[in-house]
């Protein structure tokens, strides 16, 4: 059986961190003075919003993650961001229809690179910042930023690495270092 409350809670640690990369969309806003910074911040409130919620009713004793609540959360969690990654366009206006704003969104964090947009560069540049962030994020991988930032959970980090690397094999004898191949991955994207 699934341990939803671990996987609710993990879910909002990673809704507060798409929160602070939008944060860093709506600085570049902020620095070229456009008027998509109000959808941009009202989307890392809403984000951070339920974040907070999922995180702090959800709190566990036992940190305890298996291979299914592994296989879940990295399913879940390309969703989950699209469905959040999706507001700051739909809110701006630029992207009117939130079907077409989850497209776009959803398209950035599985780096497939499609667009519903006729003219990209004509988004104003923090909204743009957010979509080259969407490709940067699904590039190195939602949860193996995850895995970078939260070391505390060891076994289960094994876990979430191995789910999003299926082609990953830790039978043998020398194990990889997850931290280590995690920061050359994102030194090297």
């Amino acid at each position: 059986m699934l341990n939803y409350k671990f996987l609710a809670n993990k879910i909002g640690l990673l809704l507060f961190f798409e929160a602070g990369f939008m944060l860093t969309a709506a600085l570049v806003s902020v620095i070229y003075g456009e008027n998509d910074l109000g959808s941009i911040l009202i989307s890392a409130l809403i984000t951070s919003g339920i974040g907070a919620l999922l995180w702090f009713f959800s709190k566990v004793r036992s940190p305890e993650m298996g291979k299914r609540e592994g296989y879940f959360l990295v399913a879940v969690v390309w969703a989950v961001y699209s469905i959040f990654g999706a507001l700051p366009f739909w809110l701006s206006g630029y992207i009117p229809s939130y079907t077409d704003a989850f497209f776009e969104a959803i398209s950035g964090f599985t780096t497939t690179g499609a667009t519903i947009l006729q003219n990209v560069e004509a988004l104003p540049h923090g909204l743009l910042f957010w979509r080259s962030l969407t490709h940067f994020i699904g590039g190195v991988g939602i949860l193996v930023l995850m895995i970078a930032v939260l070391p505390v959970y060891g076994t289960g980090n094994m876990m979430l690495y191995q789910a999003e690397y299926s082609g990953a094999n830790f039978g043998s004898k020398i194990k990889p270092r997850v931290l280590d191949t995690v920061r050359r991955i994102v030194h090297i994207y």
